[in-house]
């Protein structure tokens, strides 16, 4: 059975000055699954996410995000805070943007400011300690909890997040993307210089998040083994335009991918193609 698309981009475009960073792009993105935008450098990747995220308004195009309960918003028409709190939209980026100062625990509790801010009525409700907010702070640090253990951090929660290591710092700040409730989560390169282990502990939160919570991930990643092993759907970029599409074993092995990849001229990627077209059709 063919999962619903929670995210659709439809002739995306986005041009710089007379530079055409995206041209023409439409993929989607299905709900309940891993999607990664792959490419290589200066391919269009970042720029896609920050078109998706409100980062950038696009020249053309549609991207429609459409949530569980059936409601659907238009991002380019969105700025890029109503895209985190009305569509929500959550990312982390490939420079980590954690409260190194503050706490482990501290930092998934400023996720969830905005919920506590309501509950205190946005005046000193909070302070008098009254029912409703003491309830709200609570389930805060409940959710809290709940994503340290999910990261695999419960045991350094006191600790203050800037002595953590580079790759727990990594899982941190998507534990804390994730206390915003996201019905999509963007992740920008998150197995950017890990070590194997720490990719591996990567690898288990994101099939997690998505196995156990329902959320769907999209990332920007150039681990292809990370990519290749979690990854549901991969989209391939090449100078701002979709050269592939599909599950990781057909991307794998399309000719137009690998040649993107080594750099490899035309001429070569058409004999590529018919040697690849000569071996299908001889398997029949």
């Amino acid at each position: 059975m063919t999962k619903d698309a929670i995210l659709k981009v439809e002739h995306l475009s986005m041009k710089f000055g007379g530079l055409m960073a995206i041209n023409d792009c439409s993929f989607e993105a299905r709900r309940g699954e891993i999607t990664a935008l792959i490419g290589p450098n200066g391919a269009g990747k970042t720029t896609v996410f920050n078109c998706i995220t409100g980062f950038y308004k696009p020249t053309m195009g549609m991207i429609t995000l459409k949530q569980r309960s059936g409601k659907e918003f238009l991002l380019e028409r969105l700025a890029d805070f109503e895209i985190t709190k009305k569509a929500k939209v959550a990312r982390t980026f490939q420079n980590i943007r954690l409260f190194s100062g503050l706490t482990v625990l501290e930092n998934l509790l400023v996720a969830q400011h905005n919920d506590l801010m309501r509950a205190s009525g946005y005046t000193v409700l909070g302070l008098l300690g009254l029912p409703g907010y003491r309830k709200a702070a609570a389930e805060a640090i409940e959710k809290a909890r709940y994503w340290l253990e999910k990261a695999d951090l419960i045991e350094r929660a006191d600790d203050p997040a800037g002595d953590l290591s580079y790759g727990a710092q990594r899982r941190l700040e998507i534990a804390r993307a994730m206390c915003t409730g996201p019905e999509l989560l963007c992740l920008d390169e998150p197995a950017a210089g890990l070590n194997p282990k720490e990719s591996l502990a990567l690898n288990t939160l994101l099939n997690g998040i998505r196995d156990d919570n329902g959320t769907s991930i999209m990332l920007i990643e150039h681990d292809m083994s990370v990519v290749m092993e979690i990854s549901d759907h991969v989209v391939v970029l090449e100078y701002g335009k979709k050269i592939s599409d599909g599950t990781p074993e057909h991307v794998k092995n399309d000719p137009k991918v690998i040649a993107a990849y080594l750099g490899v001229e035309d001429e070569e990627l058409e004999e590529a193609i018919s040697d690849v077209e000569a071996v299908a059709g001889g398997e029949h």
